[in-house]
């Protein structure tokens, strides 16, 4: 992924991000209290804008490191993680399918991986 690609990127999780959150806070609020699960839905919600956030930042040190190699990685990996993590507590949030808590970790996992190639490109330049 180009820097241009990562932020485009970014800006359309980040988007997803809000609108989600809006959407819950409001729309879904009832079902979510009756679920007992706004805990975890806000948790998605965070980990979900964090992670666009951090994209956004990977996105702006491509344009301005392209030399640096390693970004690319560090993007997909925080896209699987925001889809993998967050995508899996919205399900399970609005559900209430519990096996669902057993794929989160992967997304976490995928979080982890991403923070750690950003490390480890900055380290190796």
């Amino acid at each position: 992924m180009t820097g241009k690609q990562i932020i485009q990127s970014a800006a359309i999780f980040g988007a997803l991000a809000v609108g989600i959150g809006a959407f819950g806070a409001h729309g879904l609020k009832a079902i979510l209290e009756e679920a007992g699960r706004i805990e975890t839905f806000e948790t998605a919600v965070k980990y979900h804008f964090y992670h666009s956030l951090g994209l956004f930042l990977v996105g702006i040190l491509a344009l301005v490191k392209p030399e640096w190699k390693g970004y690319s990685f560090a993007a997909i990996s925080m896209i699987v993680g925001i889809l993998i993590f967050s995508g899996s507590l919205y399900f399970l949030s609005l559900t209430g399918i519990t096996w669902l808590g057993a794929i989160t970790p992967l997304g976490g996992v995928a979080f982890i991986l991403g923070w750690l190639r950003i490390f480890w490109t900055a380290a190796k330049n």
